[in-house]
């Protein structure tokens, strides 16, 4: 505790970033901490689980120690320990919730096991300090799809998911075929800025009537089809244009029905959160198809989007105010749901 201050220290390790944040009073970001793989896993064309875990158990002690010293923090100061346990890749969780309970021990300080998810939408908190619950949310990620009807902190009401592929494993699967490489959804959205969206028609699925879930496994395949046929025929392709087509497939079916969400539940506003939630078109589609209801959308910067430990700082301090602490049996649960 500083100065009566609250101080919350949350590590991420659910994939490939270490990542450590420190928090203060939920609110207030006093560091935020990430080493990032993408440059290793590059060479992969995607993430491999056996090189990520490696490398968290390799740089997880320097990246708690960074985050400490950028903070202006001892161990001592701090009172609250939070670690994602779950969903993600079973060996990356394993290191953080190993390095987590680790420190608990050896320093005395109360434990909290958060839900990679809702630490997603937490990040919002740290965006915006004036939010507060209830409201409707917008989980994008690379496994994820989800509008989540949020009606207190850490406690939401999961309305709609990916049946198949989500947005982000969808972007990453066309990205690898027309030669963006990995990470597939930034390389999207960029090729996309100089395509024309309305240059190829691709199927717009939006499953049964009132459905919220996604299905964008069928969108995919027509890509593939389209792109063979092109190949096959001998005719050019346009990777910005397939780009941006594509994009706006996947962008219409989610703006459509995050928009329903919150009329349906008579939601005012709709917070933004994952990694694909940094996606330039979908910020501006929703934005505007939200505007037309009187919604307001809540976007929280890139770098709040793409995994971090202040989220999970901040999803851990509002789960330690419940007193909903974690013991030495805290498990790493890879398929873990809202």
């Amino acid at each position: 505790m500083i100065n009566g201050s609250h101080i919350t220290l949350g590590l991420e390790s659910s994939c490939d970033e270490t990542a450590v944040g420190i928090v203060q009073d939920g609110r207030k970001i006093l560091s935020n901490v990430i080493s990032s793989q993408i440059d290793i896993h590059t060479r992969f064309g995607g993430v491999v689980p056996e090189i990520a875990s490696r490398k968290h158990l390799e740089c997880v002690n320097s990246v708690i120690d960074l985050s400490l010293k950028e903070a202006g923090v001892t161990m001592d100061q701090v009172d609250l320990i939070g670690v994602t346990y779950g969903p993600g890749l079973v060996g990356s969780l394993l290191v953080g919730v190993a390095a987590a309970k680790a420190m608990a021990f050896a320093c005395g300080k109360p434990l909290v096991g958060v839900n990679h998810m809702q630490g997603h939408i937490a990040s919002n908190y740290l965006e915006y300090p004036e939010l507060e619950p209830p409201f409707m949310a917008l989980v994008v990620s690379g496994g994820h799809t989800n509008i989540v009807n949020v009606v207190d902190y850490n406690r939401c009401e999961t309305l709609g998911s990916t049946r198949d592929d989500a947005a982000g494993e969808a972007f990453d699967k066309i990205a690898r075929v027309i030669g963006l490489g990995y990470p597939g959804g930034p390389k999207v959205d960029k090729a996309a800025r100089n395509g024309d969206p309305e240059a190829i028609h691709f199927k717009r699925v939006y499953l049964e009537p009132g459905s919220y879930d996604f299905s964008f496994s069928g969108l995919k395949t027509q890509a593939l089809n389209y792109l063979n046929s092109e190949r096959q025929a001998g005719r050019e392709i346009s990777v910005p244009d397939v780009a941006a087509s594509f994009q706006e497939a996947v962008v219409d079916v989610i703006a459509d029905k995050a928009v329903a969400a919150a009329r349906e539940y008579g939601r005012d506003r709709i917070v933004m959160a994952g990694g694909v939630a940094s996606n330039s078109r979908l910020r501006k589609v929703l934005g505007e198809r939200a505007a037309e209801y009187g919604i307001e959308i809540l976007k929280p910067a890139p770098v709040l989007c793409t995994d971090n430990g202040v989220m999970i700082a901040c999803s851990a301090y509002y789960e330690g105010k419940k007193g909903n602490f974690a013991g030495p049996e805290l498990d790493a649960v890879p398929g873990l749901e809202f």
